[in-house]
């Protein structure tokens, strides 16, 4: 089994958790940038930031055999600080940077005119751009944030294929589902979807233009929920085959729109190679 994770935040995990998600099956990944928990004071701290999206990363990534790409944007939740606003004319460079896939995380926190705005902007430099777009809906007001979402995708005219609308459950799946947009979905503890729901929307919905995500990051999270998503889908019928689309074809398809998405063949490498690689890279760390 193969799986490639659409979101997930590797900046605030550690190198077990690459280890362990390569033996689950994951092979490759997409890192959005997003809030890190400290607010940021400056568009300088986000240029260092981004900027480890796409050297560092990569490289910590690729010493577990997993291959990372990543989107950049300037998130909802700092759209609304005029500190880190300015950040959105450092974008242009960066969305021409090899490995940034999509513009994101873009979309709505807490629904103020500040992010519209910033959400906008976004929005028109991934259609500039000819990259995807990944949205964020926010958590409160989730049905209402995801009607003002697919307003202003259509109001901007980017092909609603290449945008796909995340965090989405069993109220706001409905919303996307005939939009054009993809449906995007996070196995994520507590406050999003489990294995299970997942499965149920599966078996409503279909596999088509569905993506599932752990967005593993600096909270209660778990970078192996993809894996738990397959093995339940698995479970409950579905085929080898349909789990291979859902996580692995749907997010290559998806990404794959924006060109750059570049994807090796796997190295023959084993696990005593990995866990090697690994050590070496801790002790030049230290």
């Amino acid at each position: 089994m193969r799986i490639f994770d659409p979101h997930i935040h590797m900046t605030s995990r550690t190198t077990d958790d690459y280890r362990a998600m390569h033996a689950a099956g994951v092979r490759a990944l997409v890192e959005p940038a997003f809030w890190l928990g400290q607010p940021r004071t400056s568009p300088a701290s986000f240029r260092d930031y981004f900027d480890a999206l796409i050297g560092w990363e990569p490289y910590r990534a690729a010493q577990y055999g997993i291959q990372h790409f990543c989107t950049i944007a300037l998130n909802p939740k700092e759209a609304n600080d005029p500190r880190c606003t300015p950040v959105l004319d450092d974008l242009p460079r960066y969305l021409a940077k090899d490995r940034v896939v999509a513009v994101g995380e873009i979309g709505f926190d807490s629904m103020t005119g500040a992010e519209e705005s910033a959400f906008t902007a976004q929005l028109a430099l991934a259609r500039e751009h000819a990259l995807p777009a990944l949205v964020h809906t926010p958590h409160r007001d989730k049905a209402v944030g995801t009607v003002r979402t697919l307003e202003l995708v259509h109001a901007d005219g980017i092909d609603p294929a290449m945008v796909a609308v995340d965090h989405l459950n069993e109220v706001t799946a409905p919303l996307v589902a005939d939009s054009g947009c993809w449906m995007g979905f996070s196995i994520y503890p507590d406050t999003k979807m489990d294995p299970d729901r997942m499965v149920r929307i599966l078996q409503e919905h279909g596999t088509d233009r569905v993506l599932v995500n752990s967005a593993a990051d600096w909270g209660h999270s778990d970078p192996l929920l993809t894996r738990a998503t397959a093995d339940a889908m698995l479970a409950a019928g579905f085929t080898e085959d349909d789990v291979e689309q859902v996580l692995w074809r749907n997010p290559v398809a998806f990404y794959g729109q924006s060109g750059r998405l570049t994807l090796e063949p796997e190295p023959d490498r084993s696990a005593a190679d990995l866990v090697f690689a690994g050590n070496s890279v801790r002790r030049g760390g230290s």
